[in-house]
């Protein structure tokens, strides 16, 4: 991520949201490593070259609204930044040589961590230092996701195995525990596509937790199977955070849901 930054740095590179997700503009990107003086050109001349070669990435491709340099908004191709890593790797540009052995980098280090899970805990703690988390939220945090872990493959071993109904899961959870669901919870904090949990509080992340690990205890105990049964065991785990949230807000005179979170200062 530091080399993406870096090697884009003094560089406009428009983007929009697109599908819930940063969408980049495709010509732009071309122009910073390509340096070319019509980057629009260079781009169509690519795109022909992948075409013909049969790859993928151009179909990955979308004509997305942008604002130009005269301040009307045009249709320009975009790619996500999955779909673009993969276009940078076909572009033959020194400037574009640093990411690419950062992106030989990150996909060694993935392998590591498929055959030794242990490390991708590690990387994750790093990274959060890095970022500057105080080492007790690190703590929670990292075992908030082993709780996540173990309550997702009680799922799947019940009978949810779709990512749309993990997210109703959770959500019936969220509700449950704070009140709010997970999108109506990051617009709260003001975040967009950030990960909701990267900038809960201390307390936040223990009700979660407690949440998620009572949710578990709940399908265990109860013998559950099918995704609506598990929608009930989501909520009633959830409504045991949520009244010992409400009991700590009755104690402390306070609210505890909190729009605290750990955007940088210029965000």
């Amino acid at each position: 991520m530091t080399t993406k930054l870096a090697l884009f740095k003094g560089n406009k590179i428009r983007k929009a949201i697109h599908k819930n997700e940063w969408w980049f503009s495709v010509i732009d990107v071309c122009q910073v490593l390509s340096g070319s003086v019509d980057a629009g050109a260079y781009w169509r001349k690519l795109k022909q070259r992948l075409i013909k070669e049969g790859s993928e990435i151009v179909t990955f491709c979308h004509g997305l609204k942008i604002e130009a340099t005269d301040g009307k908004k045009y249709k320009t191709d975009c790619a996500n930044t999955e779909s673009m890593l993969r276009l940078i790797q076909t572009i033959p540009s020194k400037k574009a040589e640093p990411l690419k052995l950062w992106l030989a980098k990150v996909g060694y280090e993935r392998i590591q961590e498929i055959e030794d899970p242990e490390l991708a805990t590690k990387r994750a703690k790093a990274l959060y230092k890095a970022k500057k988390y105080p080492d007790a939220w690190i703590e929670k945090r990292m075992r908030g996701i082993a709780i996540r872990e173990e309550l997702t493959d009680e799922w799947n071993k019940r009978g949810a195995h779709t990512n749309r109904e993990y997210s109703i899961l959770t959500a019936e959870i969220s509700k449950a525990t704070f009140g709010m669901t997970p999108s109506e919870y990051k617009k709260f904090k003001n975040l967009t596509r950030e990960n909701l949990r990267d900038h809960m509080t201390d307390l936040e992340l223990i009700l979660n937790m407690l949440g998620e690990a009572t949710t578990t205890k709940i399908t265990r105990d109860r013998n559950s199977k099918g995704f609506p049964k598990l929608k009930i065991d989501a909520h009633d785990g959830g409504a045991v955070a949520g009244r010992t949230r409400r009991d700590i807000e009755k104690q402390s005179g306070k609210k505890l849901v909190s729009k605290k979170n750990y955007l940088p200062k210029n965000t």
